[in-house]
């Protein structure tokens, strides 16, 4: 067994090493500054490396190198084991000259075999006029960040925008670009876009993290980065205009008021943010029309081909369906066309194409293809012909029409199964085009005299009388359960004396069993509860001053409403107090009925 996985072990090494390729990359900066130092890397993923060779750098002075680092990792993760090694090359590079250069490949040996590594391009710019700004190593772009309250200026920040094109045609595409210059340490910008008049606009997608290449602009080395994209599409003619739009970004600058020192001790930033608005101007672009269209114009304004095939060519029968398919792909204003027209033999029944777009925006326009599927079905059999399909554009590089066509294709339809031989009679009959119409129904009609009829019938009258009746009687008996709702307070005081007469009579069982607690506690729910019913107090705002309240609202004497209340508070004293519960009880049982008769007397509901 062990034996076993020794030899699986040594096929994984076997595989795992015919597997793995050398790969010998060079990375540089895309642009440095004349006399700035720069940092060229070579860098092999193995360490089994032999006979380094490095290019010639024309046009540069080595500063240092090379310089050889050697770097291995080794992990292993849900039980799979990788190791990874690798060896870099470093030069120190200092451009002698502006222009734009191409360092070659180095060579090594790895293996017996010779590895070659990429070549880059690099642009060397010009020293910027200004010297206050500070260099920095391994063409980073020159920005720095400002001591706080120094003023921005629109030569510090500012954003630029491009046409490629400013005098165009009707629908033909422009690429308009807003590009950010900076000398400051800018960290966010944001701005809309305006609507743009007369103009379909769609917006390019770029990358949602910007990162800045120096360029040399008017004298000084900016830190540049193409912010938006779009493709401007012209609806008509005549001088249309793109709209300044104003942006708004955030600049980090050095607070020089902090000591380095006890912001490092007591947390203290050292910088500070400030908003800065940016103003891109407007432009106009000259939109000049179409010349007279002719009479086939699909609307399409580019270079486009077209291409067709047809599904199936041969084995054909009547009733069943064939596509055609056309191709129209190319440049230009994709999205806006229109499915060319075909047109079919007129035994063929046609539909609707389906329509499949494999367009995407690129800088000179939309490109790609969109696809026009027709579907259509013959009917019978024959000898039939689908002609040339036209497709008419406009091209503006050459100012001019131009049609192309496809080829005409030549059918031959057999009988199908589903119908007998085709004749002149047998092409005007009713065909079952599809599952949701039906052939007319023929043969005898099932009549029935007008007297045999439901409607009109002694029957109909009378279910429509009951019905009648039955909606009346519904409708009063709701009337009067919604006028017995309407008054609650009305039906709970008429209960009232029945309720408590109820609970007294409790009570008075309770007394006869000598159950004191159980005494006291129902003849307080008799007294609480008759004059919650009575006087018409939710039992959340019942206490002895708002039954004092409502009492005397009733024209209830002072005297009455004094002995409820003093019948309510020895009722409560006596269920703790000392003394004869007999006599104690006999007393409260026959002081609340007195009371409670009196009140309905007094109280009229």
């Amino acid at each position: 067994m062990i034996r076993k996985q020794f030899l699986f072990f040594i096929f994984l090494l076997c595989v795992v090493g015919l597997n793995a390729q050398v790969r010998f990359t060079t990375s540089a900066p895309e642009a440095v500054v004349e006399g700035e130092q720069f940092r060229l890397s070579f860098k092999v993923n193995t360490q089994d490396v032999s006979d380094f060779k490095a290019p010639v750098f024309n046009g540069f002075d080595v500063l240092m190198g090379p310089s050889r680092s050697v770097e291995s990792s080794f992990s292993m993760v849900n039980g799979k084991t990788t190791q990874r090694s690798s060896i870099t090359y470093t030069y120190i590079l200092s451009a002698t000259k502006p222009g734009t250069y191409t360092i070659p490949g180095a060579s090594i040996r790895s293996d017996g075999q010779v590895y070659k590594s990429n070549s880059v391009r690099l642009r060397v710019l010009k020293a910027d006029a200004s010297a206050a700004q500070s260099s920095q190593s391994g063409g980073a772009t020159r920005m720095h960040t400002q001591q706080s309250g120094s003023q921005i200026t629109g030569k510090d920040l500012f954003i630029t925008v491009t046409a490629n094109k400013k005098r165009v045609f009707e629908q033909e595409a422009i690429l308009l670009t807003y590009k950010v210059y900076s000398l400051v340490n800018l960290t966010q910008l944001a701005g809309n876009m305006p609507d743009l008049d007369g103009f379909h606009t769609q917006e390019i997608p770029l990358p949602q993290q910007k990162s800045m290449t120096m360029e040399h602009f008017n004298g000084r080395n900016y830190g540049t980065v193409v912010w938006r994209q779009y493709l401007l599409f012209p609806q008509r003619s005549g001088k249309l205009k793109v709209p300044a739009v104003e942006f708004e970004g955030l600049v980090v600058q050095q607070n020089t008021a902090i000591d380095p020192i006890d912001a490092f001790f007591n947390g203290a930033d050292l910088t500070t943010e400030v908003k800065k608005k940016i103003v891109a101007p407007g432009m106009e672009i000259q939109v000049d029309p179409l010349p007279d269209r002719p009479a086939n114009f699909s609307g399409a304004v580019g270079q486009f081909t077209i291409e067709s095939a047809l599904i199936p060519e041969q084995d054909l029968k009547s009733n069943d369906a064939l596509t055609l398919k056309l191709t129209v792909s190319g440049t230009g204003n994709m999205k806006l066309l229109t499915a060319p027209k075909v047109n079919f033999p007129k035994d063929f029944e046609a539909y609707d194409p389906k329509v499949t777009d494999n367009t995407s925006l690129e800088r000179n326009g939309v490109t790609g293809n969109k696809v026009f599927e027709y579907i259509a079905v013959p009917r019978y059999k024959g000898d039939y012909e689908i002609p040339t399909v036209e497709f008419c554009y406009f091209d503006p590089q050459s100012k001019s029409y131009k049609t192309i066509k496809t080829q005409p294709y030549k059918i031959k339809v057999a009988q199908g199964n589903s119908r007998p031989a085709s004749d002149a009679a047998a092409q005007k009959e009713l065909e079952l085009l599809n599952s949701d119409i039906r052939y007319i129904k023929s043969g005898d009609a099932d009549l029935q005299p007008v007297e045999d009829l439901f409607f009109g019938s002694a029957s109909y009258w009378t279910s429509l009388a009951v019905l009648l009746i039955l909606l009346v009687a519904i409708s009063i008996y709701l009337r009067v359960q919604g006028k017995n709702r309407q008054n609650v307070a009305r039906m709970k005081g008429k209960r009232a004396n029945s309720v408590a007469t109820k609970r007294l009579k409790a009570a008075r069982k309770l007394l006869e069993k000598q159950q004191a607690d159980s005494f006291y506690e129902e003849v307080l729910k008799a007294l609480w509860g008759y004059v919650s019913d009575k006087l018409t107090i939710p039992v959340a705002e019942l206490n002895k001053e708002n039954i004092q309240q409502r009492l005397t609202e009733h024209n209830v004497e002072d005297t009455l409403a004094m002995r409820f209340n003093d019948v309510l508070n020895a009722c409560e004293f006596a269920r703790f107090a000392p003394g004869d519960p007999q006599a104690t009880m006999d007393k409260i049982y026959q002081d609340a009925v007195a009371v409670i008769s009196e009140l309905e007397n007094v109280i009229k509901k």
